[in-house]
């Protein structure tokens, strides 16, 4: 029986005295009196806490702790930084429990680093949506790349989208837009930002911003309000903050390889399809049905897709590259001096003479790089073959094509020199511009083990090894040929 109960109970049901009940319990006669009047039972907490052997740093401490009011968030102290610096620098000797004790009581009666307090919300369908940027490592095309990974999230579904690119440029930032709003059949009125350069271009007071140029136009087309979460809280859109470690954690574990930034984007859309399966902790329906609720609240999208194309003139070098954007993407050699027109998507460069397109090449960002098509440079090489193996773009090109051509090309100098062989091989390299890489490499290989080293024996291969499979059908309308002696055919040839 409880003690407690054990006192009440005996004064109350068997009249027992306060002296009884102290001898019979241990207790002093103060205690079974708070128990009799039902006072609180137990021990209860000082309204001053003494700190006998901290007392004389206590100033010291809370010195230390209001200079944190000015540091960064991350760099303030801590309850064992504290207790490190009384130890090394003040000398003291006592416990670290009581630091700790003291510091958490400090913190909160100057208004440091309190815990906040959350207000419990219901998202209203189809009105809120949040977007954020993580960043991740993937394998494309075997090599090891960093990547952005652009993430949308409805606050009411929990509907999402993820799309991958190699920056956080303005234009990847709204290309990511027209492809999220795509993927949920509308647009969010409002959406939910961090205080993105791309978005913002000054943050002022309170809720205030200026906002990019581009940014306004593009917002202005779709027609959607932006909201900009207060510095450093990213806990105003807690959602997407969420996402991110969710995707990175599910999408990108483990590493995720493609051949190219497509590829992976395609694998990471049906990922983010198949989400809508799933049912979310506290809700009793799956993400797909709560969506389908929300799809009749979002915006139309508009009929035509915002155009999110930046042009550029210019003129092709003695190189024959136009400089786009800091790097140099390379035309035909036979452009070489002719001015230029460049149009810039978010994945991709469009080279154009006049009306005529002479290239196209996938987008590369950073600097003074050199994205140069080996075909554009065959003819000029051909005519000067001893700056074959020090050309830029057969040295590129060498590090992905397979063996066979290495050894195509040694056969081909072997046989007719090493000038006429390099002319030849370049030939070989042309039937790149109207057959498929693996019908080449499997004409190759046939040249290689028939002994053939002439660019017209590997054309005719590359034809008959496409064509091999080809059947003629028999001619069954054709009359036979009379059944006469032979004689009678050779006398139309003049033999007798």
């Amino acid at each position: 029986m409880d003690q407690y109960e054990m006192i009440r109970t005996g004064c109350r049901v068997y009249s027992k005295n306060i002296s009884e009940m102290s001898r019979m319990t241990g207790h002093s006669r103060n205690t079974i009196k708070k128990a009799i009047r039902g006072e609180p039972w137990g021990y209860k907490e000082r309204a001053h806490q003494p700190f006998p052997v901290l007392d004389k740093y206590l100033t010291v401490i809370d010195g230390w702790l209001m200079s944190d009011k000015n540091s960064p968030k991350k760099q303030r102290h801590t309850a064992r930084r504290v207790y490190n610096r009384l130890v090394e620098e003040q000398g003291y000797q006592g416990s670290e429990p009581t630091v700790r004790r003291y510091v958490r009581f400090a913190k909160m009666t100057l208004g440091i680093d309190t815990p906040g307090a959350f207000i419990p919300c219901d998202p209203e369908a189809g009105h809120d949506g949040e977007a954020d940027w993580g960043t991740a490592t993937a394998l494309l095309a075997g090599e090891r790349v960093h990547l952005k990974f652009f993430c949308m999230r409805s606050k009411y579904s929990g509907k999402h989208f993820v799309r991958f690119y190699f920056c956080e440029r303005q234009q990847a930032f709204f290309d990511a837009h027209i492809h999220a709003f795509s993927f949920f059949g509308g647009i969010f009125p409002v959406l939910i930002y961090d205080n993105l350069t791309t978005a913002v271009n000054t943050v002022l007071r309170g809720r205030d911003r200026i906002e990019q140029e581009g940014f306004g136009k593009f917002k202005a087309y779709y027609s959607f309000e932006a909201r900009f979460c207060n510095p450093d809280s990213g806990n105003e859109k807690g959602g997407v903050e969420g996402l991110v470690g969710f995707a990175r954690r599910n999408y990108m574990v483990p590493v995720p390889e493609a051949a190219s930034l497509e590829e992976l984007n395609e694998k990471v859309f049906r990922q983010c399809a198949s989400y809508g399966n799933h049912k979310m902790a506290g809700r009793d329906r799956t993400v797909n049905e709560l969506y389908e609720e929300e799809k009749t609240h979002l915006l139309a999208l508009p009929e035509t897709v915002f155009s999110n194309v930046k042009t550029s003139a210019g003129r092709s070098d003695k190189y024959a590259t136009v400089i786009v954007d800091k790097n140099r993407y390379s035309v035909p050699s036979r452009y070489a001096g002719f001015r230029v027109k460049a149009l810039h998507y978010a994945d991709r460069v469009e080279i154009f003479i006049g009306a005529k397109r002479v290239a196209t090449h996938e987008r590369s960002y950073g600097n003074n790089k050199w994205i140069l098509n080996p075909d554009h440079y065959l003819e000029l090489i051909q005519q000067r073959p001893m700056a074959f193996n020090s050309a830029r773009p057969i040295r590129q090109w060498r590090k992905s094509w397979p063996q066979s051509l290495n050894t195509l090309l040694e056969k081909f100098c072997n046989s007719q020199g090493a000038t006429k062989g390099i002319k030849d091989f370049i030939a070989v390299l042309m039937f790149y511009r109207n057959h498929a890489a693996d019908e080449i490499e499997a004409a190759v290989e046939l040249a290689i083990e028939n002994s053939i080293s002439a660019s017209e024996g590997v054309r005719h291969l590359l034809v008959y090894t496409k064509d091999a499979d080809t059947i003629i059908a028999p001619l069954k309308a054709w009359q036979s040929l009379p059944a006469q002696n032979i004689a009678v055919y050779a006398q139309l040839g003049g033999v007798q």
